[in-house]
């Protein structure tokens, strides 16, 4: 399938593509969202799926009636797909379902923190606050460094493997960058968190959507012990994530949600919790985001992760290879050509606030970016180079517009004339930067 035929038939699969918004002028135009890292728009498999499934949803597990029955199975089933998915392991790894990656990772801060409190977490300099700010209050967290290219540092997370001798209990690292698009090396982490006796956990995110992933064999090195990832980034909306791991993980500890669906028998003087992954499930499921899920997965496997994750790489290399010719920009970091990331990268324009360019490019033309600090503060941080002494300042000063950057992501459907548009508009914001922060004046930072 040629490159152009490939791009037409992905751009077939998402709903919405052909929906007109209004520019600031009045004109309504087919938005360009560029901001698919933080949502995607619903694939039609997906939503087929939601009604198709509709008339038959019911209560799962303690109920005997038909449709129940057919809702547990689902549930179930979807376990299955997800763990094939990522090749996880059939009998040892569990699947429990979560509302995102966010959940999934303070689950599992809490279910480890009860198990040992006086260990160690690894965490690094470039990741999500999701997959830091659990580990702080239940663990001593310690980061490894990324380089003068903002990529993650492999020999000083040896160093700090060497230097806490065996304390480490966990090594926890995003599988690419929300920032950056930099693709982490896992394997090559795993293998060194194990030859230390520590454990791996990917916060899959923004890599799960883009590329295939293998959580690899238990006696594997390269094994991954924990794995989250969250549906709303896979095109697969209503509100699922999952947490994969070892079963044995969770079976000694108490649940971090207690209630109605977790327990096999409950008085008032005992209380016996169910098996995993029941006893991390309390309530009532989500179970059309379980079926929204699952469509995805089926849907992303069918076109093959390997030629999707080519597909976006194609994309954003072309891209890249735009935006260095705009006038005045900085790009958060494109260290050489052809590096291994995923389909993101993010950029400032001098002299140009980055809450500004978003609005004018959303204003004028109808491109959906993300500006900010992208839950990723301390690594933004590092890459624009802000000093203590800056960050108290904005820490103190409330009023003053905060620092950041301008991000765009892409996602299957978007395609390279959607890209030149965003360069032609990105030229003439350069080129015109006085005309721009004089009619957008009154936007409050």
């Amino acid at each position: 399938m040629d490159n152009v035929v490939l791009s037409s038939y992905l751009r077939n699969l998402v709903i919405g593509m052909d929906t007109k918004i209004p520019l600031i002028t009045g004109e309504y135009v087919t938005p360009i969202n560029f901001d698919n890292a933080a949502t995607t728009p619903p694939l039609f498999s997906v939503m087929r799926e939601i009604m198709t499934f509709s008339p038959w949803y019911s209560s799962i597990h303690r109920g005997k009636g038909y449709k129940s029955i057919l809702s547990s199975n689902l549930y179930e089933e979807g376990r299955r797909v997800i763990k094939k998915f990522v090749n996880a392991d059939k009998s040892k790894d569990i699947v429990i379902y979560t509302k995102n990656t966010t959940e999934s990772i303070n689950i599992l801060s809490y279910i480890l923190c009860e198990e040992d409190k006086k260990q160690i977490v690894l965490s690094t300099d470039m990741e999500h606050l999701a997959n830091d700010l659990p580990w702080r209050d239940k663990f001593t967290v310690d980061y490894v460094k990324i380089d003068k290219c903002g990529k993650f540092y492999m020999k000083d997370l040896e160093n700090k493997l060497l230097k806490y001798d065996g304390k480490v209990k966990l090594v926890t690292v995003t599988g690419a960058s929300n920032v950056t698009g930099y693709i982490n090396p896992i394997y090559k982490i795993a293998k060194l968190a194990h030859k230390y006796g520590a454990k791996i956990l990917v916060d899959g995110a923004q890599l799960v959507p883009h590329m295939s992933v293998d959580m690899k064999p238990y006696d594997s090195p390269e094994h991954i012990d924990y794995l989250v990832f969250s549906a709303h980034k896979m095109y697969a909306p209503f509100g699922t994530g999952v947490l994969i791991g070892p079963k044995e993980t969770f079976e000694k500890t108490a649940p971090v949600y207690k209630g109605g669906g977790d327990v096999r028998l409950v008085s008032h003087q005992f209380i016996e919790w169910d098996s995993p992954p029941s006893k991390d499930e309390a309530g009532t499921p989500n179970i059309m985001g379980v079926a929204a899920l699952t469509a995805a997965i089926k849907t992303l496997s069918s076109i093959g992760m390997n030629i999707l994750h080519e597909y976006e790489y194609n994309l954003i290399n072309y891209a890249i290879n735009q935006l260095k010719n705009i006038p005045d920009i900085e790009l958060y970091y494109y260290d050489k050509k052809d590096d291994n990331r995923v389909s993101l990268i993010s950029f400032n324009i001098k002299g140009i606030h980055h809450n500004l360019l978003a609005v004018i490019l959303s204003n004028e033309a109808g491109i959906a970016v993300r500006n900010g600090l992208f839950c990723a503060h301390p690594y933004v941080e590092k890459l624009l180079n802000l000093s203590n002494k800056d960050l108290e300042y904005y820490h103190n000063n409330h009023d003053v517009p905060l620092p950041g950057m301008v991000r765009i992501s892409f996602g299957l459907y978007n395609n390279y004339n959607e890209i030149d548009l965003l360069i032609k508009m990105l030229n003439k914001i350069a080129r015109n930067k006085n005309y721009y922060k004089y009619k957008y004046k009154n936007i409050l930072y």
